[in-house]
């Protein structure tokens, strides 16, 4: 893929972007070294001064990184800006949170004279570089969930974003410059996913985070686990929705259409599929196409939008693909479900229901504006229909049975359980799956400490 902006409203080109070479990415590596030996003396008071003047400056940017965001990979605008607003709130969290979150941890006496020493604690100290490979489906947040922790963990920070937003990449290396951040504590790197595994390779480069496909997850971890480099991964997601008669359906059902289409449907943790008992299955089904059927897809630069097109053309013609093969194979279209005519990679809300385990659609993750409909017969049911499937990144659960509660938290395979709510991921919260979902956390002071040197530090008695 070329490092270009092309808008997927319309597929035209808007920018284009040469990739650094050789020389240039060596000078960002020794850039970044040099800048880490600075950054892990600061306080943490200088780190959230500057943390807290980026969040400002983002705030301040929200109308026209919104825009950029929007032209880039095709979310509605109004979505783009609230992205910025929770990447603000986000850097605000942890620059209040994070010296606590990496104070020392002090061991128990009795622990320390059983030692042998007088003190033991734990310190949290930074470990270098750190890579991130981000993606294109939440181009600000994504980077900034790394980011913001990192940073405040005395880390520093080297971008290989997708290449398909470049302009929203070089606006956060521009953001944290104008910030006050030092040269080279924050790193934008306009290369191809061809340079990353020397990049990985370098010494200077310490450990690595990745948000993306399981292909390319597989590869990131292979090259790491060469080199014995700590990694965090955040792969696909298909996640779970499921409905018990005990549940408010209406409300069930208009949540779950903002869960299934929120950015353009492409989205790790959006719910996908939709696993509902037999005794509400025809109200919420009715409920849901209804919704699917009312939203207003189109220019996702209009405010009215509720759904944009699909980011790349590729994406489009796999979603295509995997309705097309189920429909194939039997299932049944409750809505949309043909790629309309005209400009750009636009995809209607799509409802299959009757899908059996041979279709693709079942076992492959859409990422797109596509759900699909189970039918359970009971608790047990559900829970196998849920964690059939690769993925266990997140689930979302309704009922109002606290029995039936405590079963699915107990049984559902995933980093997450939403009950009577869908998923959202909040920097206070640890974030992150099994499975081939990836593992690993982000976010919360789990993830704050994902890339810190655990050490322990032993005085004699």
């Amino acid at each position: 893929m070329p490092i270009a902006t092309v808008n997927p409203a319309t597929g035209e080109t808007l920018k284009t972007y040469d990739a650094l070479d050789a020389e240039e990415i060596e000078h960002r590596l020794a850039t970044a070294e040099a800048a880490f030996r600075h950054h892990r003396t600061t306080s943490f008071a200088e780190r959230a001064r500057l943390l807290h003047r980026a969040a400002d400056l983002l705030d301040g940017d929200a109308q026209d990184i919104g825009r950029i965001m929007t032209t880039e990979m095709g979310k509605p605008v109004k979505q783009a800006r609230a992205e910025a607003a929770k990447c603000a709130k986000a850097m605000r969290w942890y620059a209040d949170h994070a010296e606590e979150l990496l104070a020392d941890e002090e061991g128990g006496k009795a622990d320390a004279e059983d030692s042998g020493a007088s003190r033991v604690l734990v310190r949290y100290r930074p470990l270098g570089p750190v890579l991130a490979v981000m993606p294109w489906n939440f181009p600000l947040w994504q980077v900034i969930r790394f980011a913001a922790p990192a940073l405040m963990a005395g880390n520093v920070g080297l971008l290989k974003h997708a290449s398909n937003v470049p302009q929203t990449a070089l606006y956060l290396e521009d953001l944290f410059r104008r910030a006050g951040y030092p040269e080279g504590c924050f790193q934008t790197l306009l290369i191809g996913s061809g340079a990353v595994e020397d990049i990985l390779r370098d010494p200077r480069v310490k450990a690595a985070t990745l948000t993306g496909s399981e292909p390319a997850g597989r590869a990131v971890a292979s090259v790491a686990g060469d080199e014995v480099k700590k990694t965090v991964l955040e792969l696909g997601g298909s996640d779970p929705y499921v409905v018990m008669p005990s549940a408010d359906i209406d409300k069930a059902a208009r949540t779950a259409v903002t869960a299934r289409v929120q950015n353009n449907g492409q989205s790790c943790i959006a719910a996908k599929r939709f696993i509902v008992h037999t005794d509400v299955f025809d109200a919420f089904a009715e409920r849901f196409t209804a919704g699917m059927n009312a939203l207003t897809v189109g220019d996702p630069l209009d405010e009215a939008t509720d759904v944009g097109p699909v980011a790349t053309e590729q994406g489009r013609d796999d979603l295509t693909e995997l309705v097309d093969d189920a429909v194939e194979s039997g299932a049944t279209v409750l809505c949309g479900g043909e790629v309309p005519d005209g400009d750009g990679w636009y995809y209607p809300p799509t409802v299959l229901t009757d899908i059996t385990p041979e279709m693709r659609i079942h076992q492959e993750e859409t990422f797109g504006p596509v759900a699909t409909l189970y039918r359970a017969a009971d608790l047990y049911e559900a829970v196998a229909i849920a964690n059939d499937t690769p993925f266990g990144l997140s689930s979302n659960v309704w009922t109002r049975d606290d029995t039936e509660i405590d079963r699915f938290v107990r049984d559902l395979e995933a980093g997450g359980v939403y009950v009577n709510g869908m998923t959202a991921s909040h920097p206070a919260f640890p974030f992150g799956g099994v499975k081939r979902s990836g593992y690993g956390r982000e976010l919360s002071g789990h993830g704050i400490r994902e890339f810190c040197n655990i050490t322990t530090v032993w005085h004699g008695a």
